[in-house]
């Protein structure tokens, strides 16, 4: 019996891993849609396989980290058409990125379900910035090795392939962890909300991402809204339709991308994604953690009132005469 319940573990760990490693291949076709060339690198503005192997450490823990890796090789060899010593770094690289953000989060408190400000703060700054660091690093220092990139043209192609990392960790790990809780809401009259939330982003972030006159800045009245109605269900897929409808513009130099270089475009994807991907996290959780607030208080409120009713006047009296009498009796 005990044999059999190890057995049936080791064959859950082993689907987990083969699971995380598809989710890493496809997430990488989807981002290698869209892929740029910077100094003969390719990069991509958006990573989604960053987002998705941090995603799966923070679900499935630790031990699903040879899903990244094999992944991770897949990618690469299918690129590439060859597997070298170069692209074993690349992997190692790629790995441990998400493993130590993963460990660094564990280290702060992170609690997936982003209910509180420190819990994005974290995610943004250690998870994303520091941890996506060394896949980078790696890569970067990959290339250059191999000759196949300039020195000049070192800290540019580092800091798109940081940039594609942090994006991917910032726009679909948040999108993960809801999923990961999500439950049919109930038929009320957020449902007519959450559908004129639905109607509003789409025509309005194409709007926004391909109008010539630079209106950017209307993504962000939409994501406020999503954040402060639904909270993070609500902002994270809007962070993400709007990161890829930004995306697809910026490739295809369209709206306010005409007449910028490549490099620029990545500047300014970097920028715009980066700041919808903040206000998205940071102003859920913070709605979040308001929410949670009241209800403590109001918690707190109810078994006040609770303790002020078996105090009343009323109820004292009725049983001070016969605790009179019981005291005058027993003297």
């Amino acid at each position: 019996m005990i044999h059999s319940e190890k057995n049936r573990r080791r064959a859950m760990t082993l689907l987990r891993i083969l699971a995380v490693a598809g989710a890493y291949y496809a997430a990488a076709d989807l981002g290698l849609l869209r892929q740029v060339t910077v100094h003969g690198a390719v990069v991509t503005p958006l990573w989604p396989p960053t987002g998705i192997a941090l995603g799966a450490l923070l679900s499935m823990g630790l031990r699903v980290w040879p899903g990244i890796a094999l992944g991770s090789l897949l990618v690469i060899a299918t690129l590439n058409g060859s597997v070298s010593a170069s692209t074993a770094l690349v992997v190692a690289g790629n790995t441990l990125a998400p493993v130590c953000a993963f460990l660094l989060l564990r280290s702060a408190g992170f609690r997936p379900e982003l209910a509180r400000l420190r819990d994005g703060v974290v995610l943004v700054f250690l998870g994303a910035m520091t941890g996506m660091a060394i896949s980078a690093s790696t890569g970067t220092a990959v290339l250059l090795a191999d000759g196949k990139l300039p020195a000049s043209g070192f800290w540019p192609v580092w800091a798109a392939w940081w940039a594609g990392d942090v994006m991917g960790v910032l726009v679909i790990t948040p999108l993960l962890l809801v999923l990961r809780r999500l439950r049919m809401p109930r038929l009320t009259d957020r449902w007519v909300e959450g559908t004129a939330l639905l109607v509003v982003a789409v025509p309005g972030t194409l709007l926004a991402t391909r109008s010539s006159l630079s209106m950017l800045y209307l993504v962000f009245p939409i994501l406020i809204w999503a954040a402060l109605r639904f909270q993070l269900p609500g902002s994270a897929p809007c962070a993400l339709l709007i990161s890829v409808l930004a995306v697809v513009a910026g490739t295809d130099r369209v709206g306010p991308f005409v007449g910028h270089t490549m490099l620029e475009i990545m500047v300014n994807l970097t920028v715009l994604n980066g700041a919808v991907a903040l206000t998205a996290l940071l102003l859920a959780a913070l709605v979040a953690e308001q929410q949670t607030v009241r209800h403590r208080i109001e918690r707190a409120c109810e078994e006040l009132a609770d303790l002020v009713d078996q105090l009343a006047p009323g109820r004292s009296a009725a049983a001070w005469p016969s605790r009179s009498r019981d005291e005058r009796e027993s003297r």
